[in-house]
């Protein structure tokens, strides 16, 4: 038995990226690490991965995810254990190089227009499971920055009970990081950044982003825009342990407009569904219209690149949505307002930051 070398290595379940010890025994090798021990695994159930120019990557053949790294090089011992990857050209040398070339280049096209060119229609035959395990992946991988201040889950919970009458629930939690931003994540649920809550002036202000951010979730618009932003290698790539890359990539991605313009649909529809009026949400991207002004003649360039519709017209859309003869109450009472409020400030454990990369 050896004393252990170290790796880093991933379980296929969780997106942490654990650096246990890799001891090896006679029946293979086991990864230890703060005691915990799994395996045994046997030397030949791995496969080599490509890896980085100083690593040396292995895969578990029964799962998907699994990975082991050494960065550093190999001790003799185990290196002769180890599979190794395939030469490259195999396939190549028996077909040819140009008619190699040429049936690549085919594939190669066929998978761009799939995946950047035909999201819309693909999205929906992505199995609802499958976008669950991703937005699971995702949430973890936040580790303590959700915020759990007193009574802040509750009234939210409350919130999005109102605005929601879709089928599986949707989660949403609240995120100890300074952006005035909401995203909408795979397998119905929503985080909300903790800046967007401080900066709202009204539990109505909230309701609306909250609303149109279940709007996409309802219409599935959220593997479209991962699959726009990212093609084929989200589906392909999604479980391989990069699931903060995959966050950034669905923070950058755009909607297409028909989907933002069915999104503000279904919030102002949940709105006047819960007895809320939209003029608050109004008044909240008419404070943002007044930061696009500072933009001077950029502004125009970005409500014609940009999927949102400036903040002007989303201004208008919410305020149209107003119902003169429309009774109205708050989303949220003064007490629940408060604890949505604070639900950081009153959670002191709740860690600070940028999401993990």
């Amino acid at each position: 038995m050896s004393d252990g070398v170290p790796v880093w290595h991933y379980d296929g379940v969780t997106a942490r990226r654990r650096h246990p010890l890799l001891v090896t025994d006679a029946a293979g090798f086991r990864l230890i690490e703060d005691e915990v021990e799994s395996g045994p695994f046997g030397w030949d159930a791995l496969v080599a991965q490509a890896g980085a120019a100083n690593e040396r990557v292995y895969g578990l053949k029964s799962q998907p995810g699994w990975r082991i790294g050494f960065t550093g090089g190999v001790p003799a011992e185990i290196d002769v254990l180890l599979p190794h990857p395939e030469r490259y050209g195999r396939l190549i040398d028996r077909f040819g190089l140009v008619r190699a070339s040429a049936v690549l280049a085919v594939i190669a096209g066929f998978v761009v227009f799939i995946g950047v060119t035909a999201p819309g229609w693909i999205a929906p035959y992505v199995p609802s499971s499958w976008e669950k395990r991703l937005g699971d992946a995702m949430v973890g991988d936040f580790g303590g920055r959700f915020c759990k201040g007193a009574g802040g889950q509750q009234a939210l919970d409350a919130l999005a009970r109102q605005l929601d009458h879709g089928g599986d629930p949707i989660e949403v939690r609240v995120a100890n990081i300074k952006m005035v931003n909401a995203v909408a994540l795979p397998g119905g649920k929503v985080v909300i950044f903790r800046e967007l809550l401080s900066d709202a002036k009204s539990p109505d202000e909230v309701a609306g982003v909250l609303g149109h951010e279940i709007g996409h979730v309802r219409n599935r618009d959220v593997m479209a825009a991962l699959l726009r932003q990212m093609g084929l290698s989200v589906l392909l790539g999604g479980f391989s342990g990069d699931v903060g890359g995959t966050f950034n990539a669905l923070l950058s991605a755009t909607y297409s407009r028909e989907a933002e313009a069915n999104a503000d649909n279904y919030a102002i529809s949940a709105l006047s569904r819960a007895g809320i009026s939209p003029a608050a949400t109004a008044g909240f991207f008419a404070r943002l219209a007044r930061d696009e002004a500072k933009l001077g003649p950029a502004r125009a360039a970005l409500g014609y690149m940009s999927s949102h519709p400036l903040s002007e017209s989303r201004e208008r859309k919410f305020k149209a949505g107003v119902a003169a003869s429309a009774r109205y109450r708050p989303a949220l009472d003064a007490a629940q307002w408060r604890a949505l409020s604070d639900i950081c400030k009153n959670d002191p454990e709740a860690e600070e930051g940028w999401f993990p990369g």
